[in-house]
């Protein structure tokens, strides 16, 4: 299949296995799930009765001092007792193969080629790290929440939308289901693109 670059009669030939797949919409919300929980800390950590210091001793006799039975001044009924069903570090990570995270970020990218939201341009460059030059380009485009995928890390082109809100500079390596979700348009250079066919099309059997 043919992408036609922004702005211009010129066209690229891409792989049909990368920006012509089906939308598979359980296995995107599959990927994306599972990156964010990746992304989660799980060091939340409170003390349940066994890890609260003391408690060792019964505050006093079971029977007849007129009060309920005790066995630990450390019961979570206790102030300074222990905490009930105590949250203990977790790993939130789920199991998705590389097969289906390739599958995966290709579909979203078909769906998005489909919605004409991912605009090629042949290069996007700043002659300096200044806001107001990437504003205008954005402009020229028609875009504002814009993701732009570059093949290589541009120091530049970073410095100057970092300033920008719901734009964000990547390359290749950065790009993730969560981002490309976040974004109206996915803006990425022709050097990008055969890039992300390099990196996802070797496998043509992963439909």
């Amino acid at each position: 299949m043919d992408l036609q670059l922004h702005n211009s009669k010129e066209t690229i030939t891409v792989s049909d296995a990368v920006f012509g797949l089906e939308y598979k919409e359980s296995l995107i919300h599959q990927l994306v799930t599972a990156y964010m929980a990746a992304g989660r800390a799980g060091t939340v950590a409170q003390k349940n009765r066994s890890a609260v210091r003391g408690g060792g001793a019964k505050p006093w006799n079971q029977k007849g001092s007129g009060r309920a039975r005790a066995g630990t001044s450390r019961s979570p009924l206790w102030r300074s007792g222990g905490t009930t069903f105590a949250a203990q570090p977790r790993d939130y990570t789920q199991k998705l193969n590389k097969k289906m995270y390739r599958t995966g970020i290709r579909s979203m990218l078909s769906e998005l080629n489909r919605q004409q939201r991912l605009i090629v341009v042949e290069d996007i460059t700043v002659d300096a790290p200044k806001t107001k030059q990437m504003a205008a380009k954005l402009a020229d485009l028609g875009v504002s929440k814009t993701l732009i995928v570059t093949e290589t890390g541009d120091e530049s082109l970073y410095l100057s939308a970092r300033n920008l809100p719901y734009v964000e500079v990547t390359d290749v390596a950065g790009m993730n289901p969560v981002n490309l979700a976040r974004y109206d348009h996915v803006v990425v250079t022709v050097g990008a693109v055969r890039a992300i066919e390099e990196s996802l099309g070797g496998a043509e059997g992963d439909k």
